[in-house]
């Protein structure tokens, strides 16, 4: 360990003693010998998101603006600045999916990103797919903790340093143990997703027995899980914190989780404040390392100014800035008036990223169907209770071919608003080109698949929507009562056919794998086909009302962490 770092250790371990450093500094950073100035900017879970949305929010032009009136500002007094990304550059944007991310990567490095977390979401495509958009970046991907299984050796760099004005500053990768679940088996199959702890100890006594590095920073994918209450997802951010030694790691840039890590004030890092967009930020502190997470989709630049001063590191300020976000009013809907200062787009990244967007859009306007009310999608509704939209997909997947459907909510991407349905919906949906598999089982052996199907827990992907069953799930015992398939009183001793994402019956998110038929057909085919045979949606006649009943659980709507 060097000398700095060992002073860090000393100096956190006095304040637990007692004697805070932060807020009890005899001088401070201009006063010092040496007063070492640097900010970090980072971002997260862009999915796909490098073009502003209808309201001209976000976007990669407007972000780069931005970051660069930053790295003026900081410049003029002296600091520096470093960008990161907390990873899942990948899907969510049919302009981004069909080009394979090709638009967010060019914009990443036309910002000039210094590196970034590899996200689970950077497996949604084949690895030469993921091996293009590694030459697209002009930044590193890293991720200490992916090895590749036939070499044992890792798939990419597990750190870099950075060198700011003297000071040795080493940035770990770290990408969620998840990953060889909620990605597409088929494609990571050569992979080893390692503990994210174990290895980052490994970097940090690499970095230390080398004399290499003055402060480490992870920048990870993992996600922020209040007092490490992660639920059925792997641990996240807090608990890597409080594996480590004090002083070991002095802060942590993430992602995944896609919540702004705002804490409130005197709630002992237990709760997290309603932030909205212009608020104050207080970012997670746990085991003497900073955590911070900008939400998602570059709705913000998060912003953290240090100071280094003494052989120790202050945050000075901390802020999540708003790239071009509405205010918003009581009842938490969207304004007319900017949170901040509009901020102007840059031309030429405009440009560029524009060439990109006017590419599918002719396509992607064909009108399909429409819908007589919302088709429900969203991410804490899908991955917590049975919505329309499930019901839809899963009709849709099992349609003709099958006596019942399912689908994981994890691959539902979003809303279908009441009126017009277009393929950009239909991709906006499902970004990740699964095919639809078939499966034969008797009754016996589909109720011990559905146990471990229909008892994942909610707030995950794998939470299950079904279409064309009846059931009722108990939580405790994991096992299910099926009373109805396809509408006929159900027998144990017959056969049924459902349907499933082959992702699932890969073992994505957990599911058994299954020895299946492929069927060849894309999931957003099979769902562009649906709606062109369907142009009149009714909404209630997908409505899940009492389909599947959830038994010895706090929720009526799933099984509960």
């Amino acid at each position: 360990m060097t000398l700095n770092r060992l002073m860090l250790g000393i100096a956190f371990a006095l304040s637990l003693s007692g004697c805070n450093t932060d807020t009890e500094q005899a001088i401070d950073c201009e006063q010092a010998e040496s007063c070492i100035k640097f900010t970090i900017l980072h971002t997260n879970d862009n999915h796909g998101r490098f073009w502003k949305n209808d309201h001209e929010e976000y976007g990669m032009s407007a972000r780069k603006t931005l970051i660069n009136r930053i790295r003026d500002e900081v410049a003029s007094n002296g600091g520096s600045t470093l960008v990161f990304s907390g990873g899942d550059i990948n899907t969510g944007v049919p302009q981004s999916d069909l080009l394979d991310a090709e638009p967010d990567f060019i914009g990443m490095s036309d910002i000039g990103y210094d590196a970034m977390a590899v996200g689970n979401h950077e497996f949604d495509n084949t690895l030469d797919i993921l091996e293009k958009q590694r030459a697209w970046a002009n930044f590193p991907m890293l991720a200490a903790n992916i090895y590749n299984k036939s070499t044992n050796t890792r798939y990419f760099d597990p750190y870099k340093i950075f060198k700011v004005q003297g000071l040795n500053i080493a940035i770990v990768g770290l990408t969620t143990q998840d990953t060889a679940k909620i990605a597409n088996p088929k494609y990571t199959e050569s992979l080893e997703f390692r503990n994210p702890t174990t290895e980052l100890k490994t970097v940090i006594q690499e970095l230390d027995d080398n004399d290499s590095a003055d402060l480490v920073f992870a920048v990870t994918h993992m996600g922020h899980y209040l007092n490490a209450m992660h639920g059925a997802n792997a641990p996240g951010d807090v608990t890597l914190a409080r594996n480590m030694e004090p002083g070991e790691l002095d802060g942590i840039i993430g992602g995944h989780s896609q919540n702004p890590v705002c804490m409130e004030p005197g709630s002992n890092d237990k709760e997290y404040a309603a932030f909205k967009p212009g608020d104050d930020c207080m970012p997670d502190r746990q085991n003497g390392a900073w955590i911070m997470q900008a939400y998602e989709w570059g709705k913000y630049v998060g912003r953290a100014d240090f100071e280094y001063y003494n052989d120790e590191l202050h945050l000075a300020s901390y802020a999540l800035i708003p790239v071009n976000m509405r205010k918003l009013d009581t009842e938490g809907e969207r304004t007319d008036e900017f949170a901040q200062a509009y901020i102007q787009e840059d031309p030429v990244l405009f440009d560029r990223l524009n060439y990109f967007q006017k590419q599918g859009e002719e396509k992607l306007s064909e009108k399909l169907s429409s819908t007589n009310g919302l088709l429900d999608g969203e991410r804490s509704s899908v991955r917590f209770k049975q919505t329309n939209l499930g019901v839809l997909v899963a009709r849709a997947q099992s349609n003709g071919i099958a006596d019942f459907g399912i689908v994981n909510g994890g691959g539902l991407r979003a809303s279908i608003a009441a009126g017009d349905i277009t393929y950009n919906d239909v991709l906006t949906v499902q970004p990740f080109g699964n095919q639809v598999a078939l499966k034969t089982m008797t009754g016996t052996d589909l109720e011990d698949y559905l146990s471990d199907v229909a008892t994942i827990q909610q707030n995950s992907g794998g939470y299950a929507q079904f279409d064309g069953i009846d059931m009722t799930v108990d939580c405790i015992n994991k096992t299910v009562a099926i009373s109805e398939i396809d509408g006929k009183s159900y027998t144990p001793s017959n056969t049924y056919t459902f349907s499933v994402p082959d992702y699932n019956a890969n073992g994505g998110d957990g599911y058994p794998q299954l020895d299946y038929q492929p069927t060849g057909n894309v999931d957003s085919v099979v769902l562009y086909n649906y709606l062109k045979e369907h142009p009149a949606i009714d909404v209630t006649e997908y409505d899940p009302s009492s389909h599947i009943v959830y038994i010895n659980s706090s929720s009526t709507d799933g099984c509960a962490p």
